[in-house]
C-alpha cells in the first residue's frame, strides 16, 4: 500500500528554515553578517549618493542654473563690437520665459585707492556701470554696506566686489562710520557697500560698481552695456538661449556671445552619472561577497547534517522536502541579513548626512531593492547546497 505524499506548508517550510539558524545561531550570525555587509554598502551608497546629490542640487538652485549670460565681442581697442543698445534688458526682459534681466557695462576707467597713486600704476580692476536690479539676478547680496538705489545711483558712489575690496583695503564699511573712498579717473568715489562672493559672475567679484547714470554724467560713458546677465524659467532656458541673441541686438546677433547652460548644470548631470556608477559597483562588489559567504555556510551545514537528511529520509521526507528545508534556511540567512543591514544602512546615512550638514534622503527604492537583492541572492546561494543535499542516498546518509 501506497502511503500519500505529505505536503508541507509554507509555515512548515520557514520552521524548518529557521531549524538551523537555530541550532546553530553564531555561525547564523556569521553567515548573515556577509549579506548584511553588503546590503548596509549598498542602502549607505544609495543614500550618501542621493542625500549629497540632493545637497548639490540645494546648491545649485540657490546659486541659480537658470542664469544666461550675453555679451558682444570686443574689438582692438577693447570696445564692444557692435554697441549694444541701452534698453537691451528692456527688450530681452519682454521674452515670455525670462524672469528678470539685468546689464553691465565697462567704463574703461582707471580706479585707485587714491589720488597719491600715479594713474598708469592701476589697481587691475574694472570699473563697470551697473543697474540697480543688478544683485538679484546674479544672485549676489551685499556683505556690507549698500547696494546702488535711485536714491545714490546717479552720485559719485560706488560698490565693490569682493575681490576688488580687498586689493583696495576695504574688505567691510562700519554704519554709521566715516565712509572710504577711491579714485576714478580724476574724481574721488565715495563707497557705499561691499558685495560677498558671487560664484555665477565672477567678474563682478573683481570690478568697482557704479551707478549707470552716475557714469554718464561723471565717467563720460557712452550708454552702451557690455553684458547682459538673465534669468529664465530652467526649462526654457534652451529656448531662449536660441532667441537671446537676436532679440538682444537685431541687426547683428552673430556678433552677440551668449553663454551655454550654466556650468553647475553641467556639473550636476555629470554628478548624476557619477553617483549612478559608484552605487553599481560598490553595491555589484559587496553582494557577490556576500553571497559567496552565504553559499559557502550552506554547503558545510549540508555536510555537518548529513545523517540529519539520512534519517529524515528514512522516515518519509521526499527530495523535494530536504530542497525546501536547505533552501528556506538559505534564503531566511539572506533576509535576516538584509533586513539588518538596511537597518545599519539607513542609520550610518541618517549619521553621516547630518554630520555633513546635508538632508538625509535615502530612497524607499533603495531600501526595497536591497531586501529584494537579499532575497534573490539567498535563493541563488541555497539552489546548489540543496539540490546536493536532497540527492544523497538515505542509507549512504544514514552510514556517514
Amino acid at each position: 500500500m501506497t502511503r500519500p505524499a505529505v505536503r508541507l506548508g509554507p509555515g512548515d517550510i520557514v520552521l524548518l528554515g529557521l531549524l538551523g539558524p537555530r541550532t546553530r545561531p553564531l555561525r547564523a550570525v556569521l553567515s548573515a553578517l556577509g549579506i548584511s555587509i553588503g546590503i548596509a554598502t549598498m542602502i549607505v551608497v544609495v543614500g550618501i549618493s542621493s542625500s549629497g546629490q540632493q545637497a548639490l542640487a540645494d546648491q545649485l538652485s540657490a546659486l541659480g542654473t537658470n542664469l544666461l549670460r550675453a555679451e558682444a565681442q570686443i574689438d582692438g581697442d577693447g570696445r564692444t563690437l557692435p554697441p549694444v543698445p541701452a534698453v537691451a534688458a528692456k527688450m530681452t526682459a519682454r521674452i515670455p520665459p525670462v524672469r528678470t534681466a539685468s546689464q553691465v557695462a565697462n567704463t574703461h576707467a582707471q580706479v585707485r585707492r587714491s589720488q597719491a597713486i600715479p594713474a598708469a600704476e592701476g589697481s587691475g580692476l574694472t570699473v563697470l556701470a551697473a543697474e540697480n536690479d543688478l544683485l538679484p539676478v546674479i544672485g549676489a547680496h551685499v556683505a556690507s554696506g549698500t547696494f546702488l538705489d535711485p536714491a545714490n545711483a546717479a552720485f559719485p558712489t560706488v560698490v565693490l566686489g569682493a575681490v576688488a575690496a580687498t586689493r583696495l583695503g576695504i574688505t567691510s564699511l562700519e554704519p554709521g562710520g566715516r565712509q572710504p573712498g577711491v579714485w576714478i579717473g580724476d574724481r574721488a568715489f565715495t563707497v557705499v557697500g561691499v558685495l560677498a562672493p558671487s560664484p555665477l559672475a565672477p567678474e563682478i567679484e573683481r570690478s568697482v560698481l557704479v551707478g549707470w547714470p552716475a557714469a554718464i554724467g561723471y565717467l563720460k560713458f557712452d550708454d552702451h552695456p557690455t553684458v547682459l546677465y538673465v534669468r529664465v524659467d530652467e526649462a526654457q532656458i534652451d529656448a531662449v538661449r536660441a532667441v537671446l541673441a537676436q532679440t538682444m541686438f537685431p541687426p547683428n546677433p552673430g556678433k552677440i556671445l551668449v553663454s551655454r547652460p550654466s556650468d553647475a548644470l553641467k556639473a550636476k548631470q555629470i554628478s548624476d552619472t557619477t553617483f549612478s556608477g559608484l552605487l553599481l559597483g560598490l553595491a555589484a562588489v559587496a553582494l557577490l561577497v556576500g553571497a559567496v559567504g552565504v553559499a559557502n555556510t550552506m554547503i558545510i551545514s549540508v555536510l555537518e547534517r548529513t545523517r540529519e537528511i539520512g534519517l529524515r529520509r528514512a522516515l518519509g521526507a521526499t527530495r523535494r522536502h530536504i530542497r525546501g528545508q536547505f533552501l528556506a534556511e538559505s534564503v531566511v540567512l539572506c533576509l535576516l541579513g538584509g533586513l539588518a543591514g538596511a537597518a545599519v544602512g539607513l542609520l550610518v546615512t541618517v549619521d553621516y548626512a547630518a554630520s555633513r550638514g546635508w538632508p538625509a534622503v535615502v530612497p524607499v527604492t533603495g531600501i526595497a531593492g536591497g531586501v529584494g537583492a537579499a532575497l534573490v541572492l539567498g535563493i541563488l546561494a541555497g539552489i546548489h547546497p540543496a539540490v546536493r543535499a536532497s540527492r544523497l542516498p538515505p542509507t549512504e546518509a544514514l552510514a556517514t
